[in-house]
């Protein structure tokens, strides 16, 4: 392939609404730097940071969910300092999109060329080398650095990671995101056999995700979701699927586990049902969160962390090792993709708008 030829890719212009999102006939291909491999993507999965950086949610001036409406059209008086996931300013023109499968065709200066046609999925975590395990140094794919909403990426070949799987593309590239997201999640409060864990959103990306790595580390999972989406959540491996909707929730999963009480709480949900998520929490239990869809802000009783001696974490950038055990669980089929659909890259306004309104389970794929 000429590396000075050109590709399809997804440029995003600025903060706002699908309008911000350009698809590109003639986007040059990128040539990969000292250390870097070039990969042609044959997949590339969406996920919510895509969403919440295009209108630029993770500004503090934002304190409602990610909404339909918002998610679409932008959201009015967003602070453009503080609008990524660490609190800095969007280079635009950007390619986003984190979760990449595809093969190697190209390295830079100092990568072995006998990595050509490696067959590898994409570690969203962009690390620097001298000091991989500062979190304040990290970036992540298309958010920091271009990502795989293009025929063509770089990355830095540690982030290359080879899999050995007969998954396809579309299918692997469910995993990168959300699973070492639920994976990090499960590591920060070192969820262990038997305890009960309360998983929240279970239908999502890193909901479904979460509820396959509990049961893998054999836990007992209660999901939280729609009614037309609670038997799936069963069929994942969930113990007790509950209505999000349903009148009496906290009451309904009190009488349904032994002590009425669980463990742990995986949450990326937040909103109003937040103080519940705590309640349900036994003596000495653990929430974590990568999220809020529901609402960033919420209702905190003190009385409730301090009384019942509970421990609170957040999940962002997570260690070095979680992605290299994610492949892993995958080449031994421990846990499976969930493939909701699939689109090309010139429908991605299409393809965020199907994943907005919410209504299917697991991730859609952009086929470049």
């Amino acid at each position: 392939m000429a590396l000075t030829g050109f590709m399809k890719a997804v440029v995003l212009t600025g903060h706002g609404g699908f309008d911000k999102l350009v698809v590109h006939d003639d986007f040059p291909v990128p040539k990969p730097n000292s250390d870097e491999v070039l990969i042609e993507v044959g997949a590339c999965g969406i996920n919510n940071t895509d969403i919440n950086t295009r209108i630029g949610w993770y500004s503090k001036s934002v304190s409602s969910g990610t909404t339909t409406a918002g998610g679409a059209d932008g959201i009015d008086d967003i602070s453009e300092v503080d609008a990524t996931w660490g609190g800095n300013v969007v280079v635009f023109p950007r390619i986003q999109g984190a979760d990449v499968a595809g093969r190697i065709v190209a390295v830079g200066h100092g990568v072995s060329r006998k990595r050509v046609g490696e067959r590898v999925i994409v570690d969203p975590w962009i690390r620097d080398r001298s000091d991989p395990e500062n979190r304040n140094l990290a970036g992540y794919f298309g958010s920091e650095r271009d990502g795989g909403f293009a025929q063509y990426t770089t990355v830095p070949e540690e982030n290359a990671f080879v899999i050995k799987s007969n998954l396809s593309d579309a299918e692997l590239a469910t995993f990168p995101c959300s699973y070492s997201t639920a994976e990090h999640m499960l590591d920060r409060i070192g969820l262990q056999e038997r305890e009960k864990i309360l998983i929240p959103g279970a239908s999502g990306g890193v909901g479904s995700a979460l509820i396959q790595l509990a049961k893998r580390r054999k836990a007992k999972v209660l999901a939280i979701t729609s009614k037309s989406k609670m038997d799936m959540m069963l069929d994942l491996g969930a113990d007790h699927a509950f209505d999000r909707n349903q009148k009496g929730l906290e009451q309904n999963i009190r009488e349904i586990i032994p002590g009425g009480e669980v463990n742990a709480v995986a949450d990326i949900v937040g909103g109003t049902s937040f103080s519940m998520y705590l309640n349900l929490l036994c003596r000495g239990g653990r929430y974590v969160t990568s999220g809020a869809i529901a609402g960033p802000i919420v209702e905190f009783d003190l009385r409730t962390l301090y009384l019942k001696d509970l421990e609170m974490h957040g999940a962002t950038v997570m260690q070095v090792g979680i992605f290299k055990k994610l492949v892993t669980y995958i080449e031994n089929g421990e846990i499976r993709p969930l493939l909701a659909k699939k689109f090309p890259i010139s429908q991605i306004k299409k393809a965020q708008e199907a994943f907005l309104n919410k209504k299917h389970i697991g991730n859609f794929i952009i086929l470049p």
